[in-house]
């Protein structure tokens, strides 16, 4: 009995399973059915969240080379380079008339352990408040983590815009934590102007915080920060998460920060000190390359001008192609509703033979129905890595996958 006991635990796994965000599930099936890795040549990286990272019309030109002294060498410290936080800084003072000082900004490894990091240290009476579709990762963390979370509805009817006193509103006794991504990852529906305000404006109250994912900042044009109407971050709890992934072109160097009061920045650098031990000094130097002013300029320029027309292009094509168009004025996908009660995964059936695929729906739902989701017939086309050169091939492959 004892034997079988001691096999019985030595059969157990020490870890326990998690799966692939949705998107890597489509990644490995496209695989399995195409014999090719998404990205590889023959392929069309649809469902794939990354710019170009080559020189855009009229914008600044990619670094090629950064220089690595043996101070780079070095352990990085736990909060970032001091050098990258006062640009990080810089830029929201210089661009959206913040008053942040570097205090005010932590370094991460990129968005997304920012935003798991804040999530990570909040209190437990705190719950998540999030619309039903929202950024995938966002389900996933949220359950690992065990942050409690109600949704908020967002579909066809609002337009994928719920009302911001929806969003913000206020249940005694309760504190919430407004987790949200603008421009909307897969929506590109963005917050902008008085209703941005309103949204930052509550979460001054003690009741309601934020937690506004930026990472598409420069993909609506004008870009767009919350950080416009932050005064006095220091009274807040509002937390704004940054990258150089995405409209500063450079997703590989995984960089990424939290801007938010400095009470919030020593806990997350607390974190730092003993769970990640900094980020990559030669990442950081190359970010700090990426926010030189010159090149910003360029940047905030170049990006929206040339989506904006990818967006404009592609939605024509959709649209005569019979798709049904709820895509936002920002970020680089189009939102899309299938015709003829066709679902996103038969679509990517189609598509992967052609060596395609997209995102669907259903991994954007917050609350996770599959097959009863009411986003089944929905999915997100990424044109952000596409060469404008791809764009008549990309429509006829659509095309027959729609026909077929």
């Amino acid at each position: 009995m004892v034997h079988l006991l001691q096999e019985a635990i030595q059969s157990m796994p020490y870890l326990r399973h998690v799966p692939p965000m949705g998107i890597y599930e489509t990644l490995y099936a496209f695989r399995d059915a195409f014999g090719k890795y998404m990205g590889e040549p023959g392929t069309h990286p649809w469902s794939q969240g990354f710019p170009r990272t080559v020189q855009l019309p009229g914008g600044p030109p990619i670094p090629t080379a950064i220089r690595v002294t043996s101070d780079h060498l070095k352990y990085p410290k736990a909060w970032g380079m001091p050098a990258l936080r006062e640009a990080v800084a810089a830029y929201y003072r210089r661009h959206y008339g913040t008053d942040i000082t570097h205090e005010n900004v932590m370094i991460f490894a990129g968005g997304r352990p920012g935003i798991a990091t804040v999530l990570l240290f909040l209190e437990p009476d705190i719950r998540i408040r999030v619309a039903s579709t929202e950024y995938t990762p966002y389900f996933d963390l949220l359950r690992l983590l065990g942050c409690p979370f109600d949704t908020v509805d967002s579909g066809p009817h609002n337009g994928f815009a719920p009302p911001a006193e929806n969003l913000v509103r206020a249940e005694a006794p309760g504190r919430y934590l407004l987790l949200m991504s603008n421009p909307c990852n897969p929506t590109g529906v963005t917050r902008c102007g008085a209703d941005l305000e309103r949204i930052v404006n509550a979460a001054r109250s003690g009741q309601i915080g934020l937690l506004i994912d930026e990472a598409y900042e420069l993909f609506h044009d004008e870009p767009v920060s919350a950080l416009r109407y932050v005064r006095d971050v220091d009274e807040t709890d509002i937390f704004v998460a940054g990258a150089a992934t995405k409209g500063l072109q450079a997703p590989g160097i995984r960089i990424g920060w939290i801007v938010a009061s400095r009470r919030n920045v020593e806990i997350l650098g607390n974190f730092s000190s003993f769970g990640m031990g900094g980020v990559s000094h030669p990442s950081q130097c190359f970010a700090l390359e990426l926010l030189a002013e010159e090149r910003v300029a360029l940047a905030r320029r170049a990006v929206p001008d040339f989506y904006r027309g990818q967006r404009e292009r592609y939605g024509e094509a959709f649209r005569r192609l019979g798709l049904e168009l709820f895509t936002g004025d920002g970020g680089f996908y189009h939102w899309c509703r299938l015709p003829g009660g066709i679902s996103a995964a038969e679509l990517n059936r189609r598509l992967f033979r052609e060596g395609a695929a997209v995102l669907k729906g259903t991994d954007c739902d917050m609350l996770r129905r599959g097959d009863a989701s009411p986003l089944v017939n929905f999915f997100r086309f990424s044109f952000g890595p596409l060469d404008p050169e791809s764009f008549e091939s990309d429509i006829e492959i659509l095309r027959r996958a729609l026909g077929s």
